[in-house]
């Protein structure tokens, strides 16, 4: 399973020069709502958070995180991708982001293996930096082959 849920109806790469980080949450959770694996509750919640706490969601130089505590909104585990090709501000000028993945989680313990796999790959500075190349979905994918 783990990094299986990135596929070519989970990632997408669009422009982002006109997106709030509201806005880069809400669209790159789009095809896990529009799968069924998460409402826009979820979603709501994700961009709720950030404005509480900040935005912790930024894992990385140029990389984010969204996720919210599982809710009845999550139905399963899911995990989405979107690569803008502008960087888009999360919540300022010193969280630049231009990878929003967004994470499902149904419990406490489920979405763990996903996140281990993850940063695996995301440790590696020579597949983010193939990542943040990435014109098109084949070229993610192949980074989480």
């Amino acid at each position: 399973m783990a990094l299986d849920l990135l596929n070519k109806q989970t990632v997408q790469v669009v422009d982002g020069s006109n997106l709030s980080w509201q806005d880069a949450i809400r669209k790159a959770s789009q095809p896990l709502i529009d799968n069924g694996t998460v409402g826009n509750d979820y979603v709501d919640s994700m961009i709720d958070v950030v404005e509480e706490k900040g935005p912790y969601i930024n894992i990385g130089p140029n990389i984010a995180l969204a996720h919210a505590r599982p809710s009845s909104s999550c139905k399963k585990i899911g995990l989405a991708l979107m690569k803008t090709n502008h960087v888009v501000n999360l919540t300022d000028d010193k969280h630049p982001v231009t990878l929003w993945f967004v994470l499902a989680a149904t419990d406490s313990n489920s979405h763990l293996g996903v996140i281990q796999k993850l940063s695996e790959v995301l440790m590696n500075g020579e597949n983010v930096q193939r990542l943040l190349r990435a014109t098109t979905v084949e070229e993610i994918l192949k980074v989480f082959k």
